[in-house]
């Protein structure tokens, strides 16, 4: 990875923005965060801004959540023009147990799913495309995409930038948490959902009684 860091850090700024906006774009519209993912790029890219190789911080955050956004929508079309076919194709072939999971998530957890998919990495790349093989209607896609990308976005970048030479550490650290975080919202959503069905059992038991005869 220092050999990436090397690559960029040989650029010019504007030039250091196209890239990882492009890492990150192409992640999300066409799969390519199984070769390098997406965060990656946007802590490196903190990185180069923490050490003021003519990067700034706020137009690199700027970039990068454009390019998710913009990614994620490239993705739904994909997914929504094409349907299930293209989940068979060369590059998938291998991760079809995951593109399960994601599928039974997306079914389960609908909006929610697209903007805590944002996160994870394989997720981060599929989430867009079974997003518009399911249909979910693109106003909500967007609404929930825009906010994790918005989120996830300014996250990593300032994580790079606070991190400077210790990102390696940092990102480690941060998607560990992160993934444990959204665990958790998993498991409380799950509890809820089972308390509530207790509780419309007996409800529905009761509402059926009278007519009995």
């Amino acid at each position: 990875m220092n050999s990436v860091t090397s690559w960029l850090a040989g650029l010019s700024g504007p030039v250091i923005y196209a890239v990882v906006a492009a890492m990150v774009f192409f992640e999300d519209a066409l799969f390519f965060g199984f070769v390098l993912p997406g965060e990656t790029a946007v802590v490196l890219g903190g990185v180069l801004a923490n050490r003021h190789h003519g990067v700034s911080v706020y137009w690199l955050a700027l970039a990068v959540v454009i390019a998710a956004i913009a990614g994620d929508s490239v993705g739904y079309e994909i997914g929504h023009h094409f349907g299930p076919r293209i989940l068979t194709t060369r590059p998938l072939r291998g991760h079809q147990d995951r593109i399960g999971a994601a599928q039974d998530t997306i079914r389960r957890r609908g909006p929610i799913a697209v903007f805590f998919g944002r996160f994870i990495a394989f997720f981060r790349a599929m989430m867009p495309a079974l997003a518009g093989i399911s249909h979910m209607p693109y106003r909500t896609f967007l609404l929930f995409n825009a906010l994790g990308g918005l989120t996830w976005g300014l996250g990593f970048t300032l994580v790079g930038y606070f991190a400077g030479s210790a990102y390696t550490q940092v990102e480690h650290t941060v998607g560990t948490a992160l993934a444990l975080v959204i665990a958790g919202l998993v498991v409380v959503a799950l509890v809820v959902w089972h308390l509530r069905r207790r509780r419309a059992r007996p409800d529905a038991g009761e509402t059926n009684g009278p007519d009995e005869p």
